[in-house]
């Protein structure tokens, strides 16, 4: 299980590990906790009083650290094929069909050789079919249409994308911070 770091704004920065979490806490650098679940991380025995050390983690941690990544909260998130699967539920958006991962494709909707870019914008989950027949051509050459319009994650959608096992606090405390257009608040 990951925890969800914040900084002393509350503003979402990353996912970091249980052993990174602990850290946090040993160095006093947690300023607050946001979470409801609790990691127990157990440690050695102590020789005097035959006790085992215990420390709690909390699943959302804001830190007393300043991070830099948090300057610009309109940071989009680096597009891989994964978090565009994810932020299209895995599902085709030309014909609907909903597939496992492997079988998906990204597809430019502003083909490459037509001056599209690479960016969430223009990129979309397309199965291998639609993905064939629509080609490098524009969509209205092959009579076909989106069923979404794609958009760039916000910093706090791209960590809902990045990872498959999130807590229910941690996921309501990140959709509060998402707009109210996202895809990713109707799953």
């Amino acid at each position: 299980m990951r925890i969800l770091k914040l900084d002393v704004g509350g503003r979402p920065v990353a996912w970091i590990s249980r052993e990174l979490g602990a850290l946090l806490y040993y160095r006093e650098q947690v300023a607050w906790e946001a979470g409801l679940e609790e990691i127990i991380l157990r440690g050695g025995y102590s020789r005097r009083t035959g006790r085992r050390s215990v420390l709690r983690v909390n699943s959302i941690v804001a830190t007393t650290s300043v991070d830099r990544g948090t300057d610009n909260w309109a940071v989009t998130p680096v597009l891989t094929n994964a978090r565009l699967f994810r932020r299209d539920d895995c599902t085709c958006l030309y014909c609907g069909d909903a597939l496992p991962m492997r079988m998906l494709t990204r597809d430019h909707v502003v083909p490459v050789s037509a001056g599209g870019l690479d960016s969430w914008e223009n990129v979309v989950t397309a199965c291998r079919p639609c993905n064939h027949r629509k080609d490098n051509h524009a969509l209205a050459d092959v009579g076909m249409r989106l069923l979404a319009v794609p958009y760039a994650p916000n910093r706090a959608e791209g960590l809902i994308l990045e990872i498959r096992r999130i807590l229910a606090d941690q996921m309501a405390f990140l959709r509060s911070r998402i707009g109210s257009g996202s895809r990713l608040l109707v799953t």
